[in-house]
Protein backbone atom coordinates (compact mmCIF):
# COMPACT_ATOMS: atom_id res chain seq x y z
CA UNK A 1 0.00 0.00 0.00
CA UNK A 2 2.37 1.93 0.63
CA UNK A 3 5.03 1.48 -2.26
CA UNK A 4 1.26 2.24 -4.54
CA UNK A 5 1.08 5.89 -2.98
CA UNK A 6 4.60 6.71 -3.27
CA UNK A 7 4.38 5.53 -7.52
CA UNK A 8 0.93 8.12 -7.64
CA UNK A 9 3.35 10.75 -5.92
CA UNK A 10 5.98 10.69 -8.03
CA UNK A 11 3.24 10.40 -10.98
CA UNK A 12 1.43 13.55 -10.04
CA UNK A 13 4.85 15.47 -9.54
CA UNK A 14 5.81 14.64 -13.04
CA UNK A 15 2.46 15.84 -13.87
CA UNK A 16 2.88 18.94 -12.42
CA UNK A 17 6.57 18.90 -13.89
CA UNK A 18 5.12 18.95 -17.48
CA UNK A 19 2.50 21.54 -16.18
CA UNK A 20 5.46 23.75 -15.27
CA UNK A 21 7.94 23.63 -18.09
CA UNK A 22 4.32 24.67 -20.31
CA UNK A 23 3.69 27.88 -18.38
CA UNK A 24 7.35 28.22 -19.11
CA UNK A 25 7.29 27.47 -22.84
CA UNK A 26 4.34 29.65 -23.55
CA UNK A 27 5.27 32.39 -21.09
CA UNK A 28 1.15 31.95 -19.97
CA UNK A 29 -0.66 30.46 -17.71
CA UNK A 30 -3.62 30.66 -19.60
CA UNK A 31 -1.96 29.67 -22.88
CA UNK A 32 -0.68 26.53 -20.87
CA UNK A 33 -3.23 25.56 -19.71
CA UNK A 34 -5.32 25.30 -22.95
CA UNK A 35 -2.42 23.56 -24.04
CA UNK A 36 -2.65 20.84 -21.32
CA UNK A 37 -5.92 20.69 -21.70
CA UNK A 38 -6.87 21.75 -18.41
CA UNK A 39 -8.48 24.59 -16.79
CA UNK A 40 -6.43 27.95 -15.40
CA UNK A 41 -7.37 27.38 -11.98
CA UNK A 42 -6.37 23.85 -12.10
CA UNK A 43 -3.16 24.17 -13.36
CA UNK A 44 -1.93 27.34 -11.11
CA UNK A 45 -2.61 24.95 -8.63
CA UNK A 46 -0.35 22.16 -9.25
CA UNK A 47 2.27 24.98 -9.48
CA UNK A 48 1.71 25.84 -6.15
CA UNK A 49 1.79 22.07 -5.21
CA UNK A 50 4.84 21.65 -7.25
CA UNK A 51 6.24 24.48 -5.17
CA UNK A 52 5.34 22.90 -2.25
CA UNK A 53 6.80 19.92 -2.71
CA UNK A 54 10.04 21.67 -3.67
CA UNK A 55 10.21 23.54 -0.91
CA UNK A 56 11.00 26.78 -3.13
CA UNK A 57 9.15 29.72 -5.03
CA UNK A 58 9.56 28.75 -8.80
CA UNK A 59 8.42 32.33 -10.08
CA UNK A 60 8.33 35.89 -8.58
CA UNK A 61 4.38 37.13 -9.61
CA UNK A 62 3.69 40.52 -9.79
CA UNK A 63 -0.39 41.02 -10.56
CA UNK A 64 -0.70 39.27 -14.03
CA UNK A 65 2.86 38.69 -15.14
CA UNK A 66 5.78 36.42 -13.38
CA UNK A 67 9.27 35.55 -14.02
CA UNK A 68 11.20 32.61 -13.00
CA UNK A 69 13.01 32.85 -9.51
CA UNK A 70 17.15 31.77 -10.48
CA UNK A 71 16.02 28.00 -8.66
CA UNK A 72 13.25 28.45 -10.80
CA UNK A 73 14.66 29.06 -14.23
CA UNK A 74 17.78 26.36 -12.72
CA UNK A 75 14.98 23.70 -12.17
CA UNK A 76 13.42 24.42 -15.20
CA UNK A 77 16.87 23.89 -17.29
CA UNK A 78 17.23 21.05 -15.57
CA UNK A 79 14.08 19.16 -15.71
CA UNK A 80 13.76 19.40 -19.24
CA UNK A 81 16.88 17.03 -19.79
CA UNK A 82 15.16 14.81 -17.04
CA UNK A 83 11.52 14.64 -18.70
CA UNK A 84 13.09 13.75 -22.11
CA UNK A 85 15.65 11.36 -19.84
CA UNK A 86 12.49 9.75 -18.67
CA UNK A 87 10.11 9.34 -21.98
CA UNK A 88 12.74 7.84 -23.78
CA UNK A 89 13.23 5.24 -21.10
CA UNK A 90 9.52 5.10 -20.74
CA UNK A 91 9.83 4.45 -25.12
CA UNK A 92 12.25 1.91 -24.80
CA UNK A 93 11.30 -0.08 -21.89
CA UNK A 94 7.80 -0.56 -23.99
CA UNK A 95 9.25 -1.52 -26.72
CA UNK A 96 11.10 -4.44 -24.99
CA UNK A 97 7.81 -5.14 -23.59
CA UNK A 98 6.31 -5.38 -26.33
CA UNK A 99 7.98 -7.47 -29.06
CA UNK A 100 5.64 -7.20 -31.95
CA UNK A 101 6.22 -3.55 -31.52
CA UNK A 102 5.89 -2.21 -34.95
CA UNK A 103 8.57 -0.98 -36.80
CA UNK A 104 9.67 1.53 -39.93
CA UNK A 105 13.23 0.68 -41.46
CA UNK A 106 13.74 4.05 -43.71
CA UNK A 107 16.67 3.63 -46.27
CA UNK A 108 17.88 7.50 -47.16
CA UNK A 109 20.42 9.09 -49.72
CA UNK A 110 22.99 10.14 -47.99
CA UNK A 111 24.78 12.46 -50.56
CA UNK A 112 21.44 14.39 -50.17
CA UNK A 113 21.50 17.66 -48.86
CA UNK A 114 17.50 18.33 -48.58
CA UNK A 115 16.03 18.63 -45.23
CA UNK A 116 12.58 16.69 -46.65
CA UNK A 117 13.46 13.17 -45.15
CA UNK A 118 13.95 14.94 -41.53
CA UNK A 119 10.97 16.38 -41.89
CA UNK A 120 8.99 13.97 -42.90
CA UNK A 121 10.46 11.67 -39.95
CA UNK A 122 9.77 14.48 -37.02
CA UNK A 123 6.28 14.44 -38.19
CA UNK A 124 5.89 10.64 -38.54
CA UNK A 125 7.04 10.08 -35.07
CA UNK A 126 4.47 12.54 -33.69
CA UNK A 127 1.87 10.41 -35.61
CA UNK A 128 3.40 7.18 -34.89
CA UNK A 129 4.75 7.36 -31.01
CA UNK A 130 4.53 3.36 -30.81
CA UNK A 131 6.19 2.72 -34.29
CA UNK A 132 10.09 2.08 -33.53
CA UNK A 133 11.81 3.95 -36.80
CA UNK A 134 15.13 3.12 -37.93
CA UNK A 135 16.70 4.76 -40.39
CA UNK A 136 19.79 4.14 -42.71
CA UNK A 137 21.97 5.98 -44.87
CA UNK A 138 23.40 4.35 -48.17
CA UNK A 139 24.20 5.72 -51.97
CA UNK A 140 21.93 4.53 -54.53
CA UNK A 141 22.86 0.97 -55.26
CA UNK A 142 23.31 0.28 -50.98
CA UNK A 143 19.67 1.26 -50.91
CA UNK A 144 18.20 -0.30 -54.01
CA UNK A 145 20.17 -3.65 -52.07
CA UNK A 146 18.71 -3.24 -49.10
CA UNK A 147 15.13 -2.98 -50.58
CA UNK A 148 15.37 -5.60 -52.56
CA UNK A 149 16.89 -8.40 -49.77
CA UNK A 150 14.11 -6.45 -47.14
CA UNK A 151 16.57 -4.91 -44.65
CA UNK A 152 14.51 -1.98 -45.04
CA UNK A 153 11.07 -0.95 -45.99
CA UNK A 154 11.41 2.05 -47.78
CA UNK A 155 13.88 3.87 -49.75
CA UNK A 156 14.44 7.82 -50.78
CA UNK A 157 16.46 7.47 -53.27
CA UNK A 158 17.32 9.16 -56.95
CA UNK A 159 16.37 7.77 -59.90
CA UNK A 160 18.95 6.23 -61.96
CA UNK A 161 17.27 3.12 -63.45
CA UNK A 162 13.57 2.11 -65.23
CA UNK A 163 10.90 1.90 -62.77
CA UNK A 164 10.87 -2.09 -61.30
CA UNK A 165 7.50 -3.98 -61.45
CA UNK A 166 6.08 -5.24 -58.30
CA UNK A 167 7.49 -2.20 -56.76
CA UNK A 168 5.88 1.16 -55.77
CA UNK A 169 7.44 4.18 -57.21
CA UNK A 170 6.37 7.52 -56.48
CA UNK A 171 8.48 10.57 -57.64
CA UNK A 172 8.78 12.94 -54.88
CA UNK A 173 10.37 16.12 -56.95
CA UNK A 174 12.38 16.45 -59.86
CA UNK A 175 15.46 18.97 -58.97
CA UNK A 176 18.12 20.68 -60.86
CA UNK A 177 21.49 19.47 -60.39
CA UNK A 178 24.43 21.80 -58.83
CA UNK A 179 28.11 21.34 -58.22
CA UNK A 180 29.98 23.17 -54.91
CA UNK A 181 33.27 24.03 -55.49
CA UNK A 182 35.41 26.31 -53.72
CA UNK A 183 34.97 29.95 -54.22
CA UNK A 184 38.37 31.03 -54.65
CA UNK A 185 38.30 28.50 -57.78
CA UNK A 186 38.49 30.43 -61.46
CA UNK A 187 35.31 28.47 -62.15
CA UNK A 188 33.24 29.59 -59.49
CA UNK A 189 33.07 32.66 -61.25
CA UNK A 190 30.95 31.08 -63.83
CA UNK A 191 26.94 31.16 -64.04
CA UNK A 192 26.39 27.92 -65.35
CA UNK A 193 29.04 24.68 -65.65
CA UNK A 194 28.93 21.96 -68.24
CA UNK A 195 30.31 18.35 -67.19
CA UNK A 196 32.80 19.12 -70.32
CA UNK A 197 33.93 21.95 -68.52
CA UNK A 198 34.80 20.35 -65.42
CA UNK A 199 36.80 17.44 -66.87
CA UNK A 200 40.13 18.65 -65.91
CA UNK A 201 38.56 19.04 -62.23
CA UNK A 202 38.49 15.78 -59.99
CA UNK A 203 34.78 14.84 -58.69
CA UNK A 204 34.52 14.96 -55.12
CA UNK A 205 31.31 11.50 -54.30
CA UNK A 206 30.13 10.42 -50.99
CA UNK A 207 30.21 6.41 -51.34
CA UNK A 208 31.43 3.95 -49.09
CA UNK A 209 34.12 1.62 -50.43
CA UNK A 210 32.29 -0.83 -52.05
CA UNK A 211 29.78 1.09 -53.74
CA UNK A 212 32.96 3.40 -55.27
CA UNK A 213 32.66 1.50 -59.03
CA UNK A 214 28.68 2.06 -59.17
CA UNK A 215 29.35 6.09 -58.26
CA UNK A 216 32.06 5.95 -61.25
CA UNK A 217 30.20 4.47 -63.64
CA UNK A 218 27.07 6.75 -62.93
CA UNK A 219 28.90 9.98 -62.59
CA UNK A 220 31.63 9.01 -65.22
CA UNK A 221 29.27 7.23 -68.29
CA UNK A 222 25.90 8.29 -67.84
CA UNK A 223 26.14 11.90 -66.11
CA UNK A 224 29.53 12.91 -68.08
CA UNK A 225 32.34 13.72 -65.59
CA UNK A 226 35.23 12.86 -67.43
CA UNK A 227 37.86 14.04 -65.06
CA UNK A 228 39.32 11.64 -61.82
CA UNK A 229 37.49 10.39 -58.81
CA UNK A 230 37.76 11.39 -55.19
CA UNK A 231 35.39 9.72 -52.46
CA UNK A 232 34.35 10.99 -48.81
CA UNK A 233 32.19 8.66 -46.47
CA UNK A 234 30.49 11.81 -45.42
CA UNK A 235 29.10 15.26 -46.34
CA UNK A 236 31.24 17.04 -44.39
CA UNK A 237 34.21 15.07 -45.37
CA UNK A 238 33.33 16.34 -48.80
CA UNK A 239 32.77 19.80 -48.25
CA UNK A 240 36.79 19.71 -46.48
CA UNK A 241 38.29 18.63 -49.64
CA UNK A 242 35.76 21.22 -51.38
CA UNK A 243 36.93 24.15 -49.60
CA UNK A 244 40.69 22.95 -49.98
CA UNK A 245 40.04 22.95 -53.78
CA UNK A 246 40.74 19.13 -54.20
CA UNK A 247 37.67 19.44 -56.59
CA UNK A 248 33.80 19.59 -57.34
CA UNK A 249 31.05 17.92 -55.39
CA UNK A 250 27.55 17.12 -57.77
CA UNK A 251 24.70 17.99 -55.19
CA UNK A 252 21.16 18.91 -56.02
CA UNK A 253 18.84 20.94 -54.60
CA UNK A 254 18.80 24.74 -55.43
CA UNK A 255 21.03 27.51 -55.07
CA UNK A 256 21.10 28.43 -51.43
CA UNK A 257 24.12 30.26 -50.05
CA UNK A 258 26.18 27.40 -48.80
CA UNK A 259 28.93 30.13 -46.86
CA UNK A 260 31.88 32.56 -48.01
CA UNK A 261 34.43 29.01 -49.16
CA UNK A 262 32.06 27.26 -51.10
CA UNK A 263 29.90 28.29 -54.33
CA UNK A 264 27.06 26.63 -55.64
CA UNK A 265 26.62 26.45 -59.73
CA UNK A 266 23.71 25.24 -61.36
CA UNK A 267 25.25 22.10 -63.44
CA UNK A 268 23.74 22.30 -67.65
CA UNK A 269 24.23 20.22 -70.40
CA UNK A 270 23.83 21.34 -73.88
CA UNK A 271 22.43 24.78 -73.07
CA UNK A 272 19.63 22.97 -70.95
CA UNK A 273 19.48 22.19 -67.17
CA UNK A 274 20.45 18.63 -65.56
CA UNK A 275 17.38 17.32 -63.69
CA UNK A 276 17.46 14.19 -61.45
CA UNK A 277 14.28 12.89 -60.12
CA UNK A 278 14.09 11.69 -56.43
CA UNK A 279 11.50 9.23 -55.67
CA UNK A 280 10.08 6.87 -52.68
CA UNK A 281 10.54 2.88 -53.61
CA UNK A 282 9.08 0.44 -51.49
CA UNK A 283 7.77 -3.32 -51.94
CA UNK A 284 4.13 -3.58 -53.29
CA UNK A 285 3.55 -6.94 -51.85
CA UNK A 286 5.30 -6.06 -48.39
CA UNK A 287 3.10 -2.60 -48.31
CA UNK A 288 1.59 -1.39 -45.14
CA UNK A 289 -0.29 1.45 -44.28
CA UNK A 290 2.59 2.45 -41.72
CA UNK A 291 4.68 2.66 -45.11
CA UNK A 292 2.34 4.33 -47.15
CA UNK A 293 1.56 6.91 -44.27
CA UNK A 294 5.32 7.85 -43.97
CA UNK A 295 5.16 8.06 -48.11
CA UNK A 296 2.22 10.57 -48.24
CA UNK A 297 4.30 12.32 -45.35
CA UNK A 298 7.64 12.60 -47.20
CA UNK A 299 6.09 13.04 -50.26
CA UNK A 300 4.16 16.76 -48.89
CA UNK A 301 7.24 17.34 -47.28
CA UNK A 302 8.84 17.58 -50.76
CA UNK A 303 6.05 19.41 -52.36
CA UNK A 304 6.01 22.66 -50.06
Amino acid sequence: MENTQKTEVKAAMLNQVRYFQAVVRNNSFTEAAEECHISQSAISQQIKALEQELGFALFVRRNRTFELTPAGEHFYKKSLVLVADYDRLADESVRIARKDTPELRIGYLRSYFGHEIQSAVACFSVKHPNVSVNIIGGNHEDLYDLLRTKKIDIAMNDQRRAFSAGYYNVILKTKQCYIEIAARNPIACLETVSPDELKNTPCILISSKEQQKNEIDYFGGIVGFGGTFLFAESVEEARLMVVQNNGFMPVDGGPEQVGNTIVRIPLFNSSRPMTRNYCAFWKESDSTEIIEDFAEMLKAEFEK
